[in-house]
């Protein structure tokens, strides 16, 4: 509502005046509570364009676009164009799609006289992306052969590593031998550290400046003995002649030395077109960025090269050490792989300071050092048999890679591949995806690297961000300041107004009198309420203060009501049907009103239970007639069955209960006396209770279309028998009942009796008979053995050989008779 008022008026009155259009919205808010205000925006958060007012707000949303067709013929700017395209000219529509040109695209090669090695493909892509729309980008990358390598070698030469020092200067050659074996374009560097040449890390008494133990130098920082050259002939020399120095607490200044050797790129001797290794190897820990104020160092490690013409480092006493961070940083900066070689005592330490340096490596060093070559072979060969694909994309932007590696299949989510060889090509897909639009206009161009960690090649990505539409721009044909289409009052871009402050419609035509701005009232007159913000429930314009509700596509479909919250498309719908047909109900600000007969959300429902009432020949005499049959109830134009403690109903009209007894208890006595001549019923009896005559058959079955109930039974006698029974058409009893009773074969119980205890006596008889016989045997066997021994007695059968005299006889040898 808007209210034109003279300037004379008295401006209390105007005050009331343009207070009395909130008054109207709240009095309609409160009388129309029962109108579903909720529908329109949740079928505004069904469809993410309708709410977007702008063409880079449209743009930014997936799966929109923008029509910038001039006039008022469109009402909604922002569709999805499978909705909305056919009432926007073609030329008016701005729906950008993504796109991707190869820069430059060098095939995979080793290197040659002529050219460098290239380990990664393409080298550089440009890609323009919509917000939240990813693009998939292939990255192929292979290890090429002989691909030269520059290892420098950065040693701790406090007093405790002297006996190390002196067992690589023996195998200086070996590891120079062993590299070479891998790659013919070696080169090899070496340096050593000790660590602030102040207290409390080294003692500043001038003598031990001098010489803080036998046989040491004076202490110093870093010091870059020999830069990184192709002939390893001076390396054992200068690692020889290195002299062992001394300083006081346990932790070393290996974080300076590692800063230092890797930012001096000229001064060590870096190649761009190498794969870069830094062996440290030391036998104690690390001092990092804050212990240097032990020392009175405060000023932070700035990451620069501070090397004299002497290779030493003249920043020692003068800066902090460097970050963990800082050292990532630059590592990653300058692809650089660190090994760590260090004794079994520090293992621990530098194998969780790894994790936190990108490509570096950890390997447990021997007491003195002895495995050394080994050990820089072991770690290379895990380096150079793996790759890992990272980035530096900013926070913008997100980027996820996916990879098969060696195996083959579909890609999973990773950005590392282990067991690689030399020529061994592995492809990766690069999901890239912008997730924010800054603010600032000149970020929305930007250009970043993926990289293989500890390579010094990569894919460069020019990547421009769509975030907003060319009409929307100065300079533009769609952008015209102070435009005539918008009163001369705004911003015409796009097919749309820009208005200027306090200035607001369609055509920025709307504003408070006098002033030239919008009124409160006219802005919440086209709000239900102050509960939301959104005007004219997302689904029109507001026009000074009165909504214009949206066109469809379809002409069936229409949008109306005070604040476009009520639509007759968006009702329940049945079968695929809205408010099921039209000969059921009408869509009315999204309910179904539902024509006579007929009831429910979507008026699928008869309102009367005609089709509940049981037809004869269903359910018994009693049941005709009754709704479900007296056992449910009609919901709906069908029956919902109840559950009793005798049994659960069911079918179309709940006349059936399975777990029921049913009529068949009552029935049995009649059939046995009428069909069998058995039970408990006399002759008299039966014929003066029984109603029915039973209809005898061969086979007993039950017609489920009848709705007959089968009786299965049992007699006095054990004998089966079974019996229908059902209703006809009138609503009339039958009984079929089945002719012969199904009675078990009769069985002589004495005689199995009898049968039984006489095969008991002969198993009896015929076990003892086998003792008697087995019993015979054996002692006829054992008589023959006796008489057999008896015969082969060599004694004499009438003595006892046994048997000694009372006297025994002696004679004397010299007893010569006389």
């Amino acid at each position: 509502m808007h209210i034109h008022l003279p300037r004379q008026w008295p401006s209390r009155l105007q005050v009331i005046l343009q207070v009395l259009p909130l008054l109207l919205v709240l009095l309609y808010s409160l009388t129309s509570a029962e109108e579903p205000l909720g529908t329109p925006e949740k079928l505004t958060s069904q469809n993410p364009c309708t709410s977007k007012q702008t063409c880079h707000e449209c743009i930014q949303t997936p799966t929109c676009a923008w029509c910038s067709e001039p006039g008022d013929r469109i009402t909604q700017r922002c569709f999805q164009p499978n909705q909305l395209s056919k009432q926007c000219a073609a030329e008016y529509i701005y729906n950008p799609d993504n796109e991707y040109l190869k820069l430059w695209e060098k095939k995979l090669m080793k290197a040659t006289e002529t050219h460098e090695a290239v380990q990664i493909y393409p080298q550089r892509v440009y890609l323009r992306l919509r917000l939240h729309e990813s693009y998939s980008l292939s990255v192929e990358y292979a290890q090429a052969e002989d691909y030269p390598i520059d290892l420098y070698y950065l040693m701790d030469l406090s007093k405790s590593m002297e006996d190390d020092k002196e067992k690589l200067s023996a195998l200086g050659n070996k590891l120079a031998y062993t590299m070479r074996s891998i790659t013919s374009n070696f080169r090899l560097g070496f340096g050593s550290f000790v660590d602030k040449v102040v207290m409390p890390y080294v003692s500043t008494v001038p003598k031990s400046l001098k010489a803080p133990c036998d046989q040491c130098t004076a202490p110093y920082g870093y010091h870059n003995v020999m830069p990184l050259y192709d002939t390893d002939k001076n390396f054992s020399t200068e690692v020889r002649e290195a002299a062992v120095s001394g300083n006081l607490d346990a932790p070393e200044g290996g974080f300076d030395a590692i800063m230092q050797a890797v930012v001096c790129k000229e001064q060590i001797g870096w190649r761009d077109k190498a794969r870069r290794l830094l062996v440290f190897s030391t036998d104690a820990g690390f001092h990092y960025a804050g212990d240097g104020k032990l020392g009175g160092i405060v000023k932070p490690n700035d990451g620069n090269c501070h090397l004299d013409e002497r290779g030493m480092y003249t920043h020692s006493t003068l800066q902090d050490y460097p970050s963990i961070s800082q050292l990532n940083a630059k590592v990653k900066a300058n692809s650089i792989n660190v090994i760590f070689a260090v004794t079994a005592e520090q293992i621990s330490i530098y194998d969780q300071l790894k994790d936190h340096i990108e490509g570096a490596s950890s390997g447990k060093l021997s007491g003195d050092s002895a495995n050394v070559v080994e050990l820089v072979q072991e770690q290379y060969n895990k380096i150079s048999s793996s790759v890992e694909m990272k980035d530096n994309a900013t926070g913008g932007v997100k980027v996820t890679y996916y990879s098969s590696c060696l195996e083959s299949g579909p890609m999973k989510q990773t950005n590392k591949c282990d067991g690689l060889k030399v020529g061994t090509n592995v492809m990766f897909s690069a999901k890239i995806e912008v997730t924010k639009c800054s603010e600032k206009r000149d970020e929305w161009k930007q250009t970043f690297q993926i990289y293989p960690v500890g390579i010094n090649e990569s894919l460069i990505v020019d990547l421009e961000m769509i975030c907003d539409c060319p009409c929307e721009n100065p300079g533009n044909e769609g952008y015209k300041e102070n435009a005539p289409e918008c009163s001369d009052h705004g911003t015409y871009m796009c097919g749309v107004c820009s208005c200027d402050e306090q200035r607001f419609g369609r055509q920025c035509e709307c504003g408070t009198p006098g002033e030239g701005g919008a009124s409160v009232s006219e802005l919440a007159g086209c709000r239900p309420d102050n509960t939301t913000e959104l005007e004219c429930s997302g689904r029109g314009s507001c026009v000074c203060g009165v909504c214009e509700c949206n066109l469809r596509d379809n002409p069936d479909e229409q949008i109306y009501g005070p604040f476009c919250e009520c639509d007759n498309f968006s009702c329940d719908r049945h079968n695929g049907e809205l408010c099921s047909g039209s000969d059921h109900g009408e869509c009315s600000c999204g309910q179904c009103n539902c024509l006579p007969g007929w009831t429910g959300s979507a008026c699928e429902c008869r309102s009367s239970n005609e089709t509940c009432i049981t037809p004869p020949g269903i359910g018994g005499p009693g049941a005709v007639g009754e709704v479900c049959s007296g056992k449910g109830v009609c919901e709906c134009g069908v029956c919902k069955c109840f559950e009793e403690e005798g049994g659960r109903y069911s079918g179309r009209f709940c006349e059936k209960c399975p777990t029921c007894l049913g009529r068949c208890a009552e029935f049995k006595e009649c059939v046995q006396c009428q069909v069998y001549q058995t039970g408990k019923l006399t002759p008299e009896e039966c014929a003066a209770n029984c109603t029915f005559v039973p209809t005898e058959v061969d086979i007993v079955e039950a017609d489920e279309d009848k709705d007959e109930n089968l009786c299965p039974n049992y007699d006095e006698d054990d004998c089966r028998f079974s019996f229908v029974y059902g209703y006809d058409e009138k609503g009339e009893l039958y009984v079929r009942a089945q002719k012969e009773r199904e009675c078990p074969p009769k069985v002589f119980i004495l005689g199995i009796v009898l049968m039984v205890i006489a095969a008991i006596v002969a198993i009896g008889l015929v076990l003892l008979l086998l003792w008697k016989v087995l019993t015979t045997i054996h002692d006829r066997r054992e008589f023959a053995k006796f008489e057999k021994e008896r015969q082969m007695a060599k004694w004499d059968t009438g003595e006892n050989p046994i048997y000694k005299q009372a006297t025994s006889t002696f004679k004397n040898p010299t007893y010569a008779g006389k």
